[in-house]
Order: C-alpha cells, then sequence, then structure tokens
C-alpha cells in the first residue's frame, strides 16, 4: 500500500475507485465495504484508493474536540495495509479544507486530482461546505463529470450491526469480548517503554511503563487487566494496570505492565497491549504490603483467567 500524505501530491495517470470515510476501528462493517471496493476495483483493473483525514473532522469543527479513537493514525495505516489497498491517500484537515464546496471538492479532488473512476459510498453521505450536499447530488456530479457512484444502501449498512461509536462504548466499560466481535481482533495499546519510579520492582512486581504519544488515542478506563504483551512479535502474558496510583498518592495517570515470568530490561523498546479482561478496579490501599498483597492474588486470578480462556 502507498500513502500519500496530502491530496495534492497524489500524481497518478492511472484510473481509481475511491471510498471515503474516517474508518476509525477499521472494524469488521469497515472491512466489508474496503474488500469491496478491492475487489471491484481488480476486476476493473483500476487503483483502489481511500481517502481518509487527519485530524478527525469532529477534532476541528466541533467545541468538544476531545474525541478518543479506536486507533492511531500509524495503526490504522496498518490495519488498512492488509486490506489490499493500493493508495491510501491522508488529507490534514483544517477549517479551511472544510470550507470548500460539494463542487469544489468533487470538480478539483475527485476528478481532477484523484482521477476517480467510480466512487462507492454509504447512502447518508454529505459533504461540501456545511455538509451541503448529499449522494444525490454526488450522482448528478458524477453524470457531469463522468465517473460512477456505488451507494452502499441503507439495509447494507444497517445489516452491520457496528459502529466506531458503539465499540468506543464497549472500550470504556471494558467489554473486551464485544469489542473484538465488533473489530474482528483484539483492541491494541502500542506504546514506547519508558522510566518509571522502580516502585513495581521493591514490590516484587517489576513493571513496563509504557507512552502513548498520541493523547487522542481511547485508553480503557482504570483498573487492573489481564494482558497479552507483544515485544518484536514474541507474545508474553501479563497483568496491566491504568490508573494513577493512589496508594502513593500519585498524580498523574500511568499504564504499567507486569509481564509474567520476565526479567529482560527493555527501556526504549516498543510493545504492543491486548487487554483480554477487566480484573478489578482501582482501590487505594493502606500500605504497601497490602498493596503487595493484593497483586500477589491479581496475579493468581489473571492466570487462572489465561487458563480457562485456553
Amino acid at each position: 500500500m502507498n500513502v500519500v500524505n496530502g491530496i495534492e501530491n497524489y500524481k497518478t495517470s492511472s484510473k481509481s475507485i475511491l471510498t471515503i470515510g474516517t474508518f476509525d476501528g477499521v472494524h469488521l462493517g469497515h472491512q466489508k465495504i474496503i474488500k469491496s471496493l478491492v475487489s471491484l476495483a481488480k476486476n476493473q483493473k483500476l487503483d483502489a484508493n481511500i481517502l481518509t483525514f487527519f485530524p478527525h473532522p469532529r477534532m476541528i469543527l466541533q467545541k468538544e474536540n476531545n474525541i478518543k479513537l479506536i486507533d492511531t493514525l500509524k495503526e490504522k495505516m496498518n490495519l488498512l495495509s492488509e486490506l489490499g489497498i493500493d493508495n491510501l491517500i491522508i488529507q490534514p484537515f483544517s477549517k479551511e479544507f472544510s470550507k470548500l464546496t460539494a463542487l469544489e471538492f468533487t470538480r478539483d479532488i475527485l476528478v481532477n486530482q484523484l482521477r476517480i473512476s467510480s466512487l462507492m459510498i454509504g447512502y447518508d453521505h454529505r459533504f461540501g461546505k456545511n455538509r451541503e450536499a448529499s449522494v444525490d447530488d454526488l450522482i448528478k456530479y458524477g453524470e457531469t463529470y463522468n465517473f460512477k457512484v456505488d451507494v452502499i444502501e441503507a439495509q447494507d449498512i444497517s445489516s452491520i450491526t457496528v459502529s466506531s461509536t458503539k465499540i468506543r462504548s464497549a472500550i470504556k466499560a471494558s467489554k473486551f469480548k464485544q469489542v473484538c466481535q465488533f473489530l474482528g481482533r483484539l483492541y491494541e495499546l502500542n506504546g514506547k517503554v519508558i522510566e518509571g519510579d522502580g516502585l513495581g520492582r521493591t514490590l516484587s512486581f517489576p513493571t513496563a511503563n509504557i507512552e502513548i504519544e498520541e493523547t487522542y488515542k481511547l485508553i480503557p478506563s482504570r483498573g487492573v487487566y489481564l494482558v497479552k504483551v507483544y515485544l518484536q512479535e514474541k507474545e508474553f502474558s501479563g497483568m496491566m494496570n491504568i490508573g494513577n496510583r493512589p496508594t502513593i498518592n500519585g498524580i498523574n495517570q500511568r499504564l504499567e505492565i507486569h509481564i509474567f515470568n520476565f526479567t529482560q530490561n527493555i527501556y526504549g523498546q516498543n510493545l504492543k497491549v491486548n487487554p483480554l479482561k477487566k480484573i478489578r478496579e482501582e482501590k487505594k490501599f493502606g500500605s504497601l504490603e497490602a498493596l503487595k498483597i493484593q497483586l500477589i492474588k491479581d496475579e493468581g486470578i489473571c492466570k487462572r483467567t489465561l487458563a480457562e480462556m485456553k
């Protein structure tokens, strides 16, 4: 998959079939649409292209721009690349870009720049300044500028009982089995291991503190989780604490992972973490000794749960 940053940098003499969207989560519904796009493009010997936007338009256009996303941009790129897309065009979204009229967007971008032969789009898609135009308008533009519009009908969309909003809610509620069913994969967190204060080591529970640079990434609620951990594609099991460590009056939220039967120094390395199940809520303990006793219990619960999952 070729990644193009900015519509103006897409240079080709080939015609394409295009779909447009934010595709947060690249969930099963998204996958169905994209697989249809790729299949159609192959049959017609055209490029299968996606136009997506970053930042998410809601981050720019809405007053409350604190939306959290299922995937970071890098995670989304990796997921889309596995679906057979030829070109992923990432357009920086801005207020200026949002002011393009429907005609300007269609004529200047879709037709002249992206050279579409056909456009695959949802029945309720709206576009242009203030979302002024509908799919019916797009079909009329297609007649003028000689491109076809393949409309994903309401019944096709409603038959897919999944949405990015539902998935975000399930992540917040720690319903990871449901999240996996919606995504067709485990939810993941990716971050770099940074130095902590060594408290876990003093409790005989050394932890890898991971830093997720993308502040817009949706983090599960505070508590203790059973997790899968991947280090350089090697799989491990462990438990993760998300929280501000109230027992020592911590302030900043941290993601700390204790990897079972693991002693390596991995500072500076990247970890992929899949939360599998929430074990308990975050809790303040009366002493570090009481915390250590609880951590031993947590580890036992995690290992028993892991055995039951196999």
